[in-house]
């Protein structure tokens, strides 16, 4: 049974976040256990916990963030802290300059390669050791990194880092691999694989360090790619419905939509294929995103 002052912030959290009534239940048979294994995991360690979550787009992983943040510090008095993978975006001139001297593809923000490495490893190191320190935050809505007065400020050391991200923990596929285009991005806008193995490249080198840090893996498990066009398609209707007049240029049609996700959809198959064996939590998701059951390392 939740305590009082648990139940409020599940209430509140519930309806901040319009989520429908039923992710109540959820919470308390899925994530509930999941913060009680996290405190297990904090009580054997004798630094800041890194906690990531990785998931395809829209499989939820923002949302489980920052529960597993609110619940690490209403039930267990944790202080800790949630961060996106977003946030580490290189500047939109950064992304402009490698897609001039690397690949056009890489103008467009989400594959490893368009992430500033070095701030993301330094941000993790930093929350770990004394002092305090800003924590980068990214604009999707001008394509750039914001300015840093508008960065938060945090008193570290904190105990519990919650870190999500689509691409999390992923690691290179076998050069073989990339030989075949998988979808018609690759095929006619990277016929000769140059991005393809640049992104590749990126996860053997500096994204492999980088992941390392993270000490405790959650994968939120799609039932397959196809999952990923219908579970975006319904954000952009929601984003639809709640914008108008310059905003609605934000949302994406069926076709912007499908060339859209193609960027991401390698990888994304790759972390259907290979991350339930490295994740020390494997959330099994159904065709309407509920957890259909759970497997522990």
């Amino acid at each position: 049974m939740l305590n009082s002052v648990l139940d409020a912030a599940l209430d509140e959290f519930i309806a901040r976040e319009a989520l429908p009534a039923s992710y109540r239940a959820t919470a308390e048979e899925w994530f509930l256990p999941l913060a009680e294994s996290v405190l297990a995991q904090v009580a054997q360690s004798r630094r800041t916990l890194i906690v990531g979550i990785s998931g395809c787009q829209g499989s939820g992983k923002s949302t489980l963030a920052s529960l597993l943040t609110l619940l690490l510090k209403q039930l267990l008095g944790l202080r800790s802290v949630n961060l996106s993978l977003d946030d580490f975006y290189l500047t939109h001139a950064r992304r402009q300059e490698l897609s001039r001297q690397v690949h056009p593809l890489l103008a467009t923000r989400g594959v490893p390669g368009t992430h500033e490495v070095p701030l993301a490893f330094s941000t993790l190191k930093g929350l770990g050791e004394h002092g305090e320190l800003s924590i980068p935050r990214f604009n999707k809505g001008v394509d750039d990194r914001a300015p840093l007065a508008e960065w938060p400020r945090i008193l570290a050391p904190v105990d519990v880092v919650v870190l999500e991200g689509w691409c999390l923990c992923i690691g290179p596929e076998e050069e073989a691999a990339l030989a075949t285009p998988i979808n018609e991005l690759e095929a006619t806008e990277d016929a000769q694989g140059i991005w393809r193995h640049y992104v590749n490249a990126q996860l053997r080198g500096a994204y492999a360090e980088f992941y390392a840090l993270v000490d405790f893996l959650v994968f939120l498990k799609a039932p397959d790619f196809a999952q990923v066009y219908e579970w975006r398609q319904r954000q952009e209707d929601k984003l639809a419905a709640r914008v108008s007049g310059m905003e609605a240029r934000r949302v994406m049609n069926p076709a912007q939509l499908r060339r859209f996700i193609q960027h991401y959809e390698r990888l994304t198959r790759h972390g259907l294929a290979t991350l339930p064996a490295r994740a020390d939590v494997v959330f099994e998701l159904d065709e309407g995103q509920g957890i259909r059951a759970c497997s522990k390392s």
